[in-house]
């Protein structure tokens, strides 16, 4: 029977076709950071992306983001960011641009532009047929490098309206984009703080939604809290605590970086409002759980700071005292006295930004990628359904797995990985040599260093 004439398989055969033994989809961190390990082994590999290298950095954030870690630390260990002190942070056009060279010196072959629209696993073969906006490629093996945070995700609570504007934030880029008004900013991570901050700052009257977070320090006794984190094992922690699948981190690298203390924002003319549950009309409900949260979040910090101090005690490191970090304020009256109830056009809200984190979509990936839920399949990117890996997912192998350096040592894990499996498939009973051993991570490692010093 002749096939449609509108068969998008049909129409995929008529294009150019190639092949490749492995596809990375995405050129965000993630990908960039596959395609440099792919290429430290020599493996045959096209990275696709359907914008620019590191798209999201330029146009997914808003105008004055910065990264939340030091320079010395949000980088992949071959390149550090130009004309950046170590203890600085990136802004979002220089963390961009810092990708876009890390591509031009470490990684392999990246074509932008190209959208992919499926990938299928081709009967009675080991590889896949992977349709793509410029045609069909063939590949033994698929990388899904487009993270987790894809699809913005706005909770169904306000009814759309004229008198609302409401939008997630990374759609937000500045104060002028908004209607004159209020703000509701909803969230207590980095986002939703950074935001209600510069709206205030702005002249505008904000209500942020405070919900479960972790608050560590910006820095303590003169290092950074990545720094922390690292010396006591919590980056390489594999599972978020318990009952928790995300852990909102309420720390700022805005205006130098600071440790964010809610009583500040509430000082600085911010209401405070618990989780944000549901709507009637313009009349906009909170739950009672705001002095809980900011308990909680103290307790964090506090624990932090015990456990910081201890590893000083312990190790003997010269690092000075800090007792007024263990000082908090008294809670803000918003705290106290809490808002369980907000009518919009009383209040004259005008806008509210959902800081709600995002959703993924991997549609396009063959059965058995991902679950009923949409979600991966995985144990440290390694897909149940094989040839399919991901990468740049929360809790991937680590707590750190979603950070630019996390990201990078999950790449190495998945390229082994990979590498390993074409080593078993080139293997042939009786052949007369051996196939050629795989490189290691420290060999390339060790190249990398010796291309740096000459």
């Amino acid at each position: 029977m002749p096939t449609s004439p509108h068969d998008p398989h049909t129409d995929q055969d008529r294009l150019p076709r190639e092949h490749v033994d492995v596809l990375v989809v995405g050129a965000g961190q993630a990908g960039v950071a596959m395609s440099e390990h792919l290429a430290g082994k020599g493996i045959s590999h096209l990275v696709l992306e359907r914008d620019r290298i590191a798209e999201r950095w330029r146009t997914g954030r808003w105008d004055s983001l910065v990264a939340n870690g030091p320079a010395w630390h949000d980088r992949f260990p071959s390149l550090e960011f130009p004309n950046l002190a170590p203890d600085g942070f990136a802004t979002k056009d220089q963390v961009a641009d810092y990708f876009e060279e890390y591509v031009q010196r470490f990684c392999g072959p990246v074509r932008t532009g190209v959208e992919v629209t499926a990938v299928r696993r081709r009967p009675g073969s080991p590889e896949f047929d992977v349709d793509t906006s410029a045609g069909r490629i063939s590949a033994g093996a698929v990388v899904a490098a487009t993270g987790a945070f894809q699809v913005p995700v706005v909770p169904a609570v306000v009814p759309e309206s004229d008198a609302i504007t409401q939008l997630h934030s990374a759609d937000y880029r500045n104060p002028a984009q908004l209607p004159a008004g209020a703000v509701l900013v909803v969230g207590a991570g980095s986002s939703g703080v950074q935001i209600a901050a510069e709206l205030r700052r702005a002249g505008r009257e904000v209500f942020l939604s405070v919900g479960p977070h972790e608050r560590p320090p910006r820095s303590y006794r003169g290092r950074d809290f990545v720094w922390w984190l690292g010396v006591l094992n919590k980056w390489d922690a594999s599972t978020p605590p318990l009952g928790a699948k995300h852990v909102t981190i309420a720390v700022s690298g805005a205006d130098g970086g600071h440790t964010v203390d809610f009583r500040d924002l509430a000082a600085a003319g911010i209401t405070l409002v618990g989780r944000t549950e549901s709507a009637d009309g313009t009349l906009l409900r909170f739950a009672p759980d705001l002095g809980d949260n900011i308990a909680r979040g103290d307790a964090n910090l506090r624990a932090l700071l015990a456990e910081a101090d201890a590893y000083v005690e312990r190790t003997g490191i010269d690092l000075p005292p800090e007792p007024e970090a263990h000082l908090l304020g008294p809670d803000p009256d918003s705290v106290t006295h809490p808002l369980l109830e907000l009518d919009l056009e009383e209040a004259g809200v005008t806008s509210i930004v959902w800081a709600t984190g995002y959703s993924a979509d991997y549609s396009w990936l063959p059965e058995g990628a991902v679950d009923e839920r949409g979600k991966p399949v995985h144990l440290r990117g390694v897909s149940a359904a094989p040839g399919i890996y991901f990468l740049g997912l929360p809790w991937q192998s680590r707590r750190g797995s979603s950070f630019i350096w996390g990201v990078w040592h999950d790449a190495g894990h998945l390229t082994d990985h990979i590498a390993i499996q074409r080593s078993y498939l080139a293997y042939s009973p009786g052949a007369d040599t051996e196939p050629e051993p795989v490189p290691t991570r420290q060999a390339h490692a060790s190249h990398v260093l010796e291309t740096l010093e000459h």
